[in-house]
C-alpha cells in the first residue's frame, strides 16, 4: 500500500514518520506541489550471518604441512 506526503509535513516529522514507514510496512511517496519527488520504504532485514559466508573459496593445493623449496634465514 503507498500513502502520499507533502515534503513540507515530511520534513516536520521526519523522524517520526520513519519509523512508522519501518513498523507499518508501507511505502510513503514525498510529493513537493502534488508531484512525486521520493518514495520512503522500510528496507528488508538480511538473515545472512557473516559466519561461514567464505566457505567453499579456499582450496588448497598439495601438502599444505612440508617445507617449501625456499632457502631463507629467520635470523637475519
Amino acid at each position: 500500500m503507498q500513502r502520499y506526503i507533502q515534503a513540507g509535513k515530511f520534513k516536520a516529522e521526519c523522524l517520526r514518520i520513519m519509523e512508522e514507514v519501518n513498523k507499518s510496512g508501507y511505502e510513503l511517496i514525498i510529493t513537493k506541489r502534488h508531484e512525486p519527488i521520493a518514495k520512503l520504504c522500510p528496507i528488508e532485514a538480511s538473515d545472512t550471518s557473516l559466519f561461514g559466508k567464505m566457505k567453499g573459496t579456499v582450496h588448497v593445493k598439495g601438502d599444505i604441512t612440508q617445507p617449501i623449496d625456499e632457502a631463507w634465514d629467520a635470523d637475519s
